[in-house]
């Protein structure tokens, strides 16, 4: 083997080797380490930096801390009418000492517009109110109206009961004195129930037939049966005369009886 040949597997073949290697990763560790060093930098800078805001913020509240020096003109004015650092401001000193309070307006509102959503709101609220108020309303009155009704069909049904027992009475009245043919059809219950259709027809022929109430049937009733028998359906009595009617009945209504 010639010397200008070198030996793979002597020491100074692989010492070269080694050399090379570690030499590659150096240079990449070096550059590794650079880019984290500017990173790092860069990351401290745009901590260190504020914004506009922040520092307009700080440089107010500086400002607010610190008192108003012999140089301000109002200042100098002040102390020339009297005024002391520290006193409270008015002719006895009575008034404010602190300076009015800043309300910083952060928002990219125009001017009125907080008035604009307060009068807004309002509106908003007042007309929830309304509709509040006028369900209210609706739900009362369709109550009373309920009540109304459920009270008319009450007095209605009674009224028809105590005609039906007038009308039995009368029948009974009539056929002990021996009368036959009542004076009114309608004095007496009906027979058949198929004759109230036959009156409907009669009724629906004659325009001159006025109608009469189940009411107005009921007063006419209990008036021919005290007058005529001295009898009172809501007493259950047929008395000996008038005056015994008229010293022993409570009245001729209903609501006498109560």
């Amino acid at each position: 083997m010639s010397d200008e040949e070198e030996d793979y597997m002597s020491d100074a073949f692989l010492t070269k080797i080694q050399d090379v290697k570690p030499g590659v990763n150096m240079v990449r560790r070096e550059k590794e380490a650079i880019k984290k060093e500017a990173l790092h930098k860069e990351k401290n800078i745009k901590n260190r930096q504020k914004t506009y805001k922040e520092q307009e913020k700080e440089s107010r509240e500086a400002a607010l801390q610190s008192s108003i020096s012999n140089e301000n003109k109002g200042f100098a004015l002040l102390q020339k009418m009297g005024y002391k650092a520290g006193q409270g401001l008015g002719k006895e000193g009575a008034g404010r000492v602190d300076p009015i309070p800043l309300n910083i307006k952060t928002d990219r509102g125009g001017i009125g517009l907080e008035g604009l959503k307060k009068r807004k709101a309002e509106e908003e609220l007042e007309h929830y109110r309304q509709k509040v108020r006028a369900k209210q309303q609706n739900e009362t009155k369709s109550l009373e109206d309920f009540r109304s009704r459920v009270r008319t069909e009450r007095e209605e049904r009674k009224i028809e009961g105590d005609l039906s027992r007038s009308q039995r009475s009368c029948e009974q009245l009539d056929s002990q004195k021996g009368i036959t043919i009542p004076r009114e059809a309608w004095y007496w219950p009906k027979a058949n129930p198929d004759d109230e259709d036959d009156d409907l027809d009669d009724k629906d022929e004659e325009e001159d037939i006025v109608e009469i109430t189940s009411f107005d049937k009921l007063q006419i009733l209990t008036s021919y049966l005290r007058g005529i028998h001295f009898y009172c359906i809501w007493c259950g009595t047929a008395y000996n005369d008038e005056e015994d009617l008229c010293s022993n009945c409570p009245g001729d209504t209903a609501a006498d009886h109560d």
